[in-house]
C-alpha cells in the first residue's frame, strides 16, 4: 500500500491563520491551479519513521529543514487510495526561495526524448479559505483539523 508523509506549515499574519501550499511540477499540472496543490509530502517505506520521511521529504521539495513542535494530524486517504500522514507545525518561510528536486520523463510523450521537470514549480502561503480551494479534496480534511486544533 502507498503512503506518503508531509508537513502542514501555518504561520499568523495580521491575524489570520495561513498554510504553505506546493503546485507538481511538470507538463500534467502546469495549467491546473484549484484542485491541484498539495501541502509538501512524499512516499515513504514501511521500516521508515513516518515524521522523519516529512522532514526529508520538506528538504527534498522545499530545499529548507523545518523545526518546531510537530502535531500530528488524522491520517487521509486520497482518491488514489494513497494514505498521507502529515503533522502541523507553526513556521514561516520565503515561499519564493524555493529550491525543489527534479523528475525526469519523456516529453512529449512517445517522443523517444528525456525532460527534467521540478517535482515542485511554485509554493505560496494561503488563507484556509483559499486553501480548500487550492488543495486537492482530500487534504482539505487537514486543513479542517488544523482549523479547529487552533480553534478558529
Amino acid at each position: 500500500m502507498k503512503q506518503s508523509a508531509g508537513l502542514l506549515l501555518y504561520r499568523t499574519v495580521e491575524n489570520r491563520t495561513q498554510v504553505f501550499l506546493v503546485h507538481p511540477g511538470g507538463p500534467f499540472f502546469a495549467k491546473k491551479d484549484d484542485s491541484s496543490w498539495s501541502i509538501p509530502k512524499g512516499q515513504f517505506d514501511d521500516d521508515e519513521d513516518a515524521l522523519a520521511a516529512a522532514k526529508r521529504e520538506f528538504v527534498e521539495e522545499i530545499g529548507k529543514t523545518i523545526d518546531g513542535d510537530f502535531i500530528k494530524l488524522q491520517p487521509i486517504r486520497q482518491k488514489s487510495g494513497k494514505t498521507v500522514y502529515a503533522w502541523a507545525v507553526e513556521a514561516d518561510i520565503d515561499h519564493t526561495s524555493i529550491v525543489s528536486n527534479t523528475f525526469e520523463i519523456e516529453w512529449p510523450p512517445r517522443s523517444g526524448k528525456r525532460k527534467s521537470f521540478p517535482e515542485i514549480d511554485r509554493a505560496g502561503w494561503f488563507t484556509l479559505q483559499e486553501a480548500e480551494q487550492k488543495l486537492i479534496p482530500a487534504q482539505v480534511k487537514l486543513v479542517e483539523e488544523l482549523a479547529t486544533m487552533l480553534l478558529l
